[in-house]
């Protein structure tokens, strides 16, 4: 091959390696604008899907306070800061029955679900109130079938507690401190809304107190 050639065929190589270099600056080039794309659309994703999650979360915190503030249909309501809340040893004479706050004995209710079949005494039932349980209570007008509905649905709901009171208005009664619902059965769908709104409630004197470890006969 003579000289000449040789350049050429040298000259070719280096155009050609050249060539090859400057494909693969651009094919890394194409690649960090695709990768930096690919990450500019996930923290964009990322920052609006968070957006929306806090504004569902927010969305849900306001029904609950709207919810918490709205009283159940039919609810009576006592003044909590005109109930007494002394502990006393003697019987306490209370404006309503069942009770739904008052002075009342040192003891609480054990309230932890628990279903009482006699009637409790209604002092420590108050303290029981005083600590955020939901007592149910029935006269003779209940219907069995209502009973034993609602003595599981008590039995599976913690801060709360069931037992009969023949001297009361109403067939089924749910109180809570300060609050108070007559029903006619355990499927009227207001059962579930006075729980759900006053169990451990805003209503509560002393939240997180224990519903456990009180009595549990009277």
């Amino acid at each position: 091959m003579s000289k000449n050639s040789k350049k050429a065929a040298s000259a070719a190589r280096k155009a050609r390696i050249e060539e090859m270099r400057r494909a693969d600056r651009a094919r890394e080039r194409r690649g960090r604008i695709l990768t930096v794309g690919v990450c500019t659309a996930i923290v964009v994703g990322l920052v609006g899907w968070g957006g929306y999650a806090l504004n569902s979360a927010d969305e849900k915190a306001e029904q609950r306070a709207a919810a918490a503030k709205k009283p159940v249909r039919g609810e009576k309501t006592w003044d909590a800061e005109k109930l007494g809340r002394d502990h006393v040893t003697g019987a306490v004479s209370y404006p309503m029955t069942p009770p739904v706050g008052g002075d009342h004995h040192q003891a609480w209710m054990t309230c932890d679900g628990t279903v009482y079949t006699e009637a409790v005494a209604r002092e420590n039932a108050v303290h029981s109130l005083e600590h955020g349980a939901v007592w149910i209570t029935y006269n003779d007008r209940a219907a069995d079938a209502d009973v034993e509905e609602l003595a599981d649905k008590v039995s599976r709901t913690p801060y709360t507690l069931m037992s009969p009171e023949k001297d009361q208005s109403g067939a089924i009664m749910l109180s809570a401190w300060g609050r108070q619902l007559t029903v006619g059965s355990a499927s009227d769908p207001r059962v579930q809304q006075f729980l759900t709104k006053y169990v451990q409630g805003a209503q509560t004197p002393e939240p997180g107190a224990a519903c456990s470890g009180g009595l549990t006969a009277a």
